[in-house]
């Protein structure tokens, strides 16, 4: 993982940065309109430049961070958008050579910060940092885009863009407040993202899904591909699930006209790095799973790694999420639960997640309660099996403290 360390000393960098942050009291804001005035003021994109367009409820950062490395494996130095961040906020803003620097976020919110001055509404924290990374790329020359989805994709900011080729990841459960309380209206919400022509790259996924996605192509006469079969060997990734993330990968890449040859396409797809996903660290595994769906295929690989052994799971989850659910799916892989609170204003109070677990009326096993997760993770064994899981900010939180840069730690946009 690249290293970005903010400059705490250059005075401009981190003002600028700290008003960017300061957006998110705007809130999530779906629609087009605002982004579209925004990129068209700023001449964005580059003219020329190349777009993958990803969405999806899961696997859709690990698909995009496997079309990336497999982009850098064939000497493409394609930019990379992505969120949220773990750590620090460069992170969300990359190509194969590295992250955006903190004087090049400061100069770039400057510019940005005197453009919307003024502007009812205001543009989101999300809507300026696409157009910031757009603006880098640019300027970095970068011949492809990678674009993660934010939050669903019909009305989500990356739709400004229109791509070479739209790629949908598995569908599922979350956000349902924003989406949909249907499989059929969240997959219509994701499958906003077909523009008419394009191709789009799926993959076998729950029927109500599929339908929704195969009648979305058919009315924007968008050619489909539907992946039938996971990539045949391991890649960087661990878990059966990343297979078929890899599958759609080269999938994609063949929709948009790459025709790599093998040894590039296995080199990047072994060589690809995406923290916070299965992620070994010492005697720890870290994973964001945070719906019911990332926790079934998280149960499902910890047993593929570590048959007939169980975990300490450190728990910790936000508001808003089926966490029962997550609890449940996680249940048969805890040998004992840790449950803690981390650095976010949604996050859910230990106590609470204990009741939880409780009312599941499942098989009892040691539960105990921490205040912040340096504590969970000083409490359990050392020679045990340890599992930090339940929410990407949780799994930011454990790394910065693991690389001990909790003193450059920031904040994940929430």
């Amino acid at each position: 993982m690249d290293t970005f360390i903010p400059t705490m000393t250059h005075p401009t960098a981190q003002t600028e940065i700290d008003w960017l942050y300061s957006t998110q009291l705007f809130g999530i804001k779906l629609g087009l309109d605002n982004v579209q005035r925004l990129l068209s003021e700023l001449k964005l994109p580059a003219a020329g430049q190349k777009f993958i367009h990803v969405a999806g409820t899961n696997g859709k950062g690990s698909t995009c961070a496997f079309v990336h490395s497999i982009l850098k494996a064939g000497g493409i130095n394609a930019g990379l958008f992505t969120s949220p961040h773990l750590i620090h906020f460069g992170e969300r803003i990359r190509d194969s050579q590295g992250m955006i620097t903190a004087e090049e976020i400061a100069a770039g919110v400057v510019r940005l910060r005197e453009r919307v001055a003024g502007w009812d509404p205001h543009p989101t924290f999300f809507e300026l940092t696409l157009a910031l990374a757009l603006e880098w790329f640019a300027q970095r020359g970068n011949p492809w885009v990678v674009l993660e989805t934010g939050l669903g994709g019909r009305l989500d900011a990356t739709n400004a863009i229109t791509p070479v080729v739209s790629v949908i990841t598995p569908i599922g459960w979350d956000h349902m407040d924003m989406l949909g309380d249907t499989l059929a209206k969240i997959a219509g919400e994701k499958a906003g993202i077909i523009k008419p022509g394009v191709p789009v790259v799926t993959m076998r996924q729950e029927a109500e899904a599929l339908d929704v996605i195969e009648r979305v192509a058919a009315e924007r006469g968008a050619p489909l591909t539907i992946v039938e079969t996971p990539w045949e060997a391991e890649t960087g990734l661990a878990g059966p699930h990343q297979r078929w993330n890899a599958a759609m990968a080269v999938e994609a890449l063949s929709a948009a006209g790459f025709d790599f040859d093998a040894e590039v396409i296995t080199r990047g797809l072994r060589e690809v790095q995406w923290p916070a996903r299965f992620q070994k660290v010492g005697g720890l595994v870290i994973d964001g799973a945070h719906n019911i769906d990332a926790a079934r295929m998280l149960a499902q690989t910890w047993w593929e790694q570590f048959p007939n052994e169980k975990a300490e799971v450190i728990f910790g989850a936000v508001a808003g999420k089926d966490t029962a659910a997550v609890l449940r799916e996680l249940a048969p892989i805890a040998a004992s639960w840790h449950f803690t609170g981390f650095e976010s204003p949604r996050a859910l109070p230990p106590d609470t997640l204990c009741e939880m677990w409780r009312g599941l009326g499942l098989a009892s096993c040691p539960v105990t309660m921490h205040e912040r997760i340096a504590e969970a993770m000083l409490a359990v064994k050392p020679e045990a099996r340890v599992l930090i899981a339940g929410s990407l900010y949780l799994a930011g939180e454990a790394l910065a403290l693991l690389e001990n840069k909790s003193a450059a730690f920031e904040r994940s946009a929430q």
